[in-house]
């Protein structure tokens, strides 16, 4: 039996897209053309629509102390009009996140130490998107009276069979695929 007619009969047995490309160690676009091109003649049903998933759940603050992160400060605007922090942040490498009265909005790595990363969203240049971007959101958040709160950790680095595994970079991602952070575009799918 061939793949096409694999992803066929899998179809008709009620599995999705994904789970046929999964199951036959394919790629999902390879399931998804051959499912198309028969959903088109009358013996295959129409493509399963890949259920919403589920809501992630809100990434709180106190949940952030409670696993080793601490406020370093917050956004302010200083006398020039300038994005600042209210202290001085870390030199060292690290994760840091935004918050807005106890609820996480946005994390980040800064494998350029937190000082300097940090530095870049107050003073951004014209190419970087991210701080560009999250200049505005601090700025009008700030501006309408609203406190943002920087909470940092500085994870070390791990070492897996051997291997390097960067501490903080994991600990970036693994917030933003756990918890809904709408300030984060990774974190929307």
């Amino acid at each position: 039996m061939s793949i096409s007619e694999n992803i066929r009969q899998l179809a008709k047995a009620g599995l999705s897209t994904g789970e046929i490309a999964r199951q036959l160690g394919i790629r999902y676009q390879h399931a998804y053309n051959v499912l198309r091109s028969a959903s088109n003649s009358a013996n295959i049903r129409p493509l399963r629509i890949a259920a919403q998933p589920e809501e992630k759940p809100e990434l709180t603050t106190e949940n952030l102390h409670r696993c080793g992160f601490r406020l370093s400060g917050r956004w302010i605007l200083n006398s020039t009009g300038e994005l600042t922090l209210d202290q001085p942040a870390s030199r060292n490498v690290g994760v840091y996140a935004f918050a807005i009265d106890g609820i996480v909005l946005y994390v980040g790595v800064a494998t350029m130490g937190l000082s300097r990363r940090l530095y870049f969203y107050g003073r951004p240049g014209p190419t970087q998107r991210t701080s560009v971007r999250l200049n505005d959101i601090i700025r009008k958040t700030v501006l309408s009276a609203s406190i943002v709160e920087i909470y940092t950790a500085e994870p070390p680095d791990l070492e897996w069979n051997g291997l390097p595994v960067h501490g903080s970079a994991g600990l970036e991602l693994g917030l933003i695929k756990k918890y809904k952070l709408p300030w984060n575009k990774r974190s929307a799918g």
